[in-house]
């Protein structure tokens, strides 16, 4: 469904008062696939590259080099109607919960905006609809006439995810989903994403830097270092079957199961859960 051919980004860095600019390579020859139904982990430090490959995915950037191919068509050489359809394939999950959402508008708002951008319903439709994708989100069909800061960050979340999925994409891009909430929250919200999954048959990229949320959602598993793939893994194993340096160096910064295993220097495959 989703295909990377040797895709390639750089930013400008310095120039002006501070001489010469330098060319920063964020995304260097990547190649990645992932089929219909399935999610793709894609993991790595802070400034590997992981949300500039989301963004290109989600066409927020372009790339200097390389092709995106989503269900065989190039994303960056579609015309404008093309362009539309595609773009309620894709939707995607920011991690900021709280500033992705409008403070303004009511939740009945933030989430039938999609549905107001694409499709042609009724009012009462539309209604039933966020409703609907409410209660599939785990919330309840009166939260609609709520207002952000009237929930917490978890529920924030479930809204956003409710507005992700409003159009039922194919391909929903999760940057950091989880990482700014507590541990119990996240894995209700894992929980939540494996069960929307299946109930609307989509696909995820779910970049993050928590190898454990990826372990447990991922079918696939992705590492990126200062720009590249640097190693791909499948099957339950994934993370006892790491083989790279930087691969085993992320997997030793997991903490340990129990307190009292905490003056371990580190943290082995071989005790993953």
């Amino acid at each position: 469904m989703l295909e990377l051919k040797n895709v390639s980004k750089s930013y400008n860095i310095g120039g002006a008062t501070l001489g010469k600019p330098e060319k920063l390579k964020v995304a260097d020859n990547i190649c990645l696939t992932l089929d219909q139904g399935m999610c793709l982990g894609l993991v790595g430090e802070s400034g590997s590259g992981k949300s500039t490959l989301g963004k290109m995915i989600l066409g927020l950037e372009r790339p200097d080099e390389g092709e995106i191919l989503f269900e065989g068509k190039n994303l960056f050489l579609l015309n404008k109607k093309e362009r539309k359809l595609v773009r309620r394939q894709i939707q995607t999950v920011f991690q900021d919960c709280y500033s992705s959402l409008n403070p303004r508008w009511p939740i009945y708002e933030s989430i039938s905006e999609p549905l107001k951008n694409f499709e042609r319903l009724h009012v009462s439709e539309e209604k039933k609809k966020v409703q609907e994708l409410l209660v599939a989100v785990g919330l309840k069909p009166e939260d609609m006439t709520r207002y952000p800061h009237q929930f917490s960050g978890g529920q924030l979340q479930r809204v956003s995810i409710a507005r992700a999925i409003a159009l039922k994409p194919k391909l929903v891009v999760l940057d950091e989903a989880v990482s700014s909430l507590d541990v119990l929250i996240q894995h209700q919200i894992l929980q939540l994403l494996v069960e929307l999954k299946e109930q609307f048959l989509l696909s995820y990229l779910f970049i993050s830097h928590d190898l454990m949320a990826v372990q447990s959602i991922s079918d696939q598993l992705a590492v990126m270092f200062k720009g590249q793939i640097i190693e791909t893994l499948s099957g339950k194993d994934k993370l006892t079957s790491m083989k790279h340096p930087v691969s085993r160096q992320l997997l030793a910064s997991i903490l340990p199961n129990h307190p009292r295993d905490r003056n371990r220097k580190r943290f082995t495959p071989s005790s993953v859960g």
